[in-house]
């Protein structure tokens, strides 16, 4: 596979002429020309053909042939760029994946938030502490986290520092699918540190010795498929900073078309979808598979636009709709959304992130979620998708392999006083490991309830 980094595909940018939400305000101009120069000189980090084969994986998401899982940090972390992490993060998925797939008999698409996602829009542009205010903190690829004038200035060389962490990151995450680690013979091995201590690891472990023993059965029958020592695993991130994925955006020389090769899918959030501004107009230029979030305001109107603009040509697999609606409004929001998409005869996969309608601060002023509102909003996904005869495609999570207390409830219960224990997260409240195999267990059921 040959990609051909043309650096005039930027050029050729319609989408820079737009007004884009959530862009830093960089103080140096011309370092920021240089940054994105030399990032136009810089290998892709996913190939062309990588982002085709996942389209064709989200094609049988959207059919109603697979599901997809996609989950990993609210942000990612320049100092949490290590083999620990990194397989931890991809340990959780697996088992997650290995939960759906038995329990449910569903073949699972494998997507990552991972390798790119160091960026994060946010509600107000400053923040105040004691009576001083500096810009907001929106990741590590724009600026710091500390609380000081120095550290919240925007830096464009962080944008290079995200190119290099992704790679690294992508290039263990490829080791450890195909090198031995994700061969489903480790389906014990992914638990040894988490069974004997949680409710959750030990009914793991119980669906794990089921899977050994038909494994065994398929071995004993002469079928030792290909397909058990190695998994495929895609990358994906909010396409938040244009100069970023303008500068990683290369022309494919296969075909002539444009790809984001900063990941193999790429989203647009729920504050960055202005149908006039410049984040649709980028995603519909670039063939990766794209997502695009939408919250409770989201017209039927605004969807089908957005089919138009994204997917022209009504290819399956293209576009991923990921509600995120809040527990306390997917019955009533989703319904008609998904009526007149189905009726449209678009054929979009439909994704619940169950997660960013369902924060609030808890006393302690930590912002966190509770597990019963997460799993309330999968759930009222599935009845509409079950009343209406559709298919529920995917979940899409903020998780991470670490045993955090950011979310309260789960098997494990975390009380709100527990937050402050190992409460981490730079941005937003995570599932631990425990409540992301929680819910993929209560996931399965569902699924095989449709």
């Amino acid at each position: 596979m040959t990609v051909n980094a043309d650096t005039h595909a930027v050029a050729k940018a319609t989408w820079r002429d737009l007004p884009a939400a959530q862009q830093p305000e960089y103080p140096d101009a011309e370092a920021l020309r240089d940054v994105v120069a030399e990032l136009q000189s810089y290998p892709p980090l996913v190939f062309a053909g990588e982002c085709d084969q996942l389209r064709a994986r989200m094609g049988a998401v959207a059919r109603g042939e697979a599901f997809l899982l996609q989950g990993g940090d609210c942000a990612e972390a320049f100092d949490a760029v290590s083999a620990d992490h990194i397989r931890a993060k991809l340990k959780t998925l697996l088992q997650m994946s290995a939960v759906l797939t038995y329990a449910a008999s569903v073949p699972v698409v494998k997507v990552g938030r991972i390798a790119g996602q160091y960026s994060k829009p946010r509600s107000k542009g400053t923040e105040t502490r004691d009576g001083v205010t500096l810009p907001t903190y929106r990741g590590d690829s724009v600026n710091g986290f500390d609380f000081t004038e120095a550290a919240r200035v925007p830096d464009p060389e962080r944008l290079k520092r995200m190119y290099h962490a992704s790679s690294s990151t992508l290039n263990l995450v490829r080791a450890f699918t195909t090198g031995g680690y994700a061969d489903l013979r480790q389906v014990h091995a992914w638990n040894q540190d988490f069974v004997k201590s949680s409710p959750s690891g030990q009914r793991y472990e119980a669906l794990a010795r089921e899977i050994d023993n038909a494994l065994n059965f398929m071995k004993a029958c002469g079928t030792d498929p290909a397909e058990f020592k190695a998994v495929e695993f895609y990358s994906s991130h909010e396409a938040l900073l244009l100069d970023y994925e303008g500068a990683l955006t290369r022309t494919d020389s296969r075909t002539g078309k444009l790809y984001d090769t900063s990941g193999h899918m790429v989203w647009i959030g729920e504050r960055t979808r202005q149908l006039d501004h410049a984040h649709v107009e980028f995603a519909a230029q670039i063939a990766n598979p794209i997502g695009i979030k939408l919250g409770p305001t989201t017209t039927a109107e605004e969807a089908l636009t957005y089919i138009d603009r994204l997917d022209p040509d009504r290819e399956p697999g293209r576009l991923t709709f990921i509600v995120r609606m809040g527990a306390d409004k997917v019955r009533d929001k989703l319904p008609e959304l998904v009526e007149k998409v189905t009726a449209s005869g678009a054929t979009v996969a439909w994704v619940t992130d169950p997660m960013h309608g369902n924060t609030f601060e808890a006393a302690s002023g930590h912002k966190t979620r509770r597990f019963d509102d997460v799993l309330d909003e999968v759930k009222g996904f599935f009845e509409v998708h079950k009343e209406l005869g559709t298919h529920p495609g995917g979940i899409h999570v903020e998780l991470t392999g670490d045993d955090v207390t950011e979310c309260v409830g789960g098997g494990d219960e975390i009380f709100v006083d527990d937050l402050h224990q190992r409460y981490e997260t730079a941005c937003d409240p995570r599932l631990n490991r425990s409540q992301s195999l929680d819910l993929a267990f209560l996931v399965a059921e569902m699924y095989r309830d449709q």
